[in-house]
C-alpha cells in the first residue's frame, strides 16, 4: 500500500471525511457553534476556520492518502485560533505548545499505522516551524463520536499526560523526542558509513 501525506489545505479540504468536514466541534465556541448547526452554516464556518489560520499561521492540517485515496487526516493550531480548546477542564495548553484537535483514521485503514504516520508528519512540520511541543485534551469516556482524540493513541504515539482528568486529561508530545528516533538512526548509519575503508585488491604485475 502507497503512501502520501500532504497539506490542508482550500482544494482538498473537502477529502476529509464528510462528518468530519461539517463538524465545527473545535473550531467555533460552543454557542456559536449550535447556531451554525441550527442554519446549516458548518461547512462554510470549517473552509473559513481553515483559510483564516493558513492566512495568519500557515499549514493547520495533514491528510494522508493510501493508493491514492484519502485515508486519514490530523488537524492542528494555536491554541488561540481554537475557541472550543478553552472549555475543557484539563485547559489551557501550554504556551509553548501547538494544539492538536483532530485526527481520524477510517475504520477501512485502521490499525495499518496511518494515525502514527500522521502524528510524525505533523512533528515533523511543526519541528520546521521551531515549535517545541504538541498538547492534545485526550478522551477517557471511550465515545465514538470521534471529536477527541482517545487517550490510548495518543499513549501509544509517545503523548504523556502532564494534567490528569477522569475524562479529558492533557497531554503533551515533546517534538524533540518525536523525530530523534529518526535523527539517531541517520546519525549512527553516518558514522557506520565514514568509518567504513574500501579495500581493493593489489594489481597483479607480470604473469605467470
Amino acid at each position: 500500500m502507497s503512501r502520501r501525506v500532504v497539506g490542508v489545505t482550500l482544494d482538498n479540504l473537502d477529502h476529509l471525511p464528510q462528518r468530519c468536514r461539517r463538524c465545527v466541534f473545535w473550531e467555533l465556541a460552543p454557542h456559536i457553534r449550535e447556531q451554525a448547526e441550527e442554519f446549516g452554516e458548518t461547512e462554510l464556518e470549517k473552509e473559513a476556520w481553515v483559510s483564516s489560520v493558513l492566512l495568519e499561521w500557515g499549514s493547520c492540517g495533514r491528510i494522508i492518502y493510501a493508493d491514492g485515496v484519502p485515508a486519514g487526516y490530523a488537524m492542528y493550531a494555536p491554541p488561540a485560533a481554537v475557541p472550543r480548546a478553552g472549555a475543557f477542564p484539563t485547559a489551557p495548553v501550554s504556551p509553548d505548545a501547538v494544539l492538536l484537535t483532530a485526527l481520524r483514521v477510517l475504520p477501512e485503514y485502521e490499525h495499518g499505522g496511518l494515525g502514527r504516520v500522521l502524528v510524525q508528519n505533523v512533528a515533523k512540520d511543526l519541528t520546521r516551524r521551531g515549535v517545541k511541543a504538541v498538547e492534545a485534551f485526550g478522551d477517557l469516556t471511550g465515545s465514538t463520536t470521534g471529536c477527541v482524540i482517545p487517550a490510548g493513541f495518543l499513549q501509544q504515539v509517545g503523548f504523556k499526560t502532564v494534567r490528569q482528568h477522569p475524562k479529558w486529561p492533557r497531554m503533551r508530545l515533546e517534538l524533540r523526542t518525536a523525530i530523534s528516533w529518526k535523527e539517531d538512526v541517520e546519525a549512527a548509519l553516518e558514522r557506520l558509513l565514514s568509518s567504513v575503508t574500501i579495500k581493493t585488491a593489489e594489481p597483479v604485475v607480470g604473469g605467470a
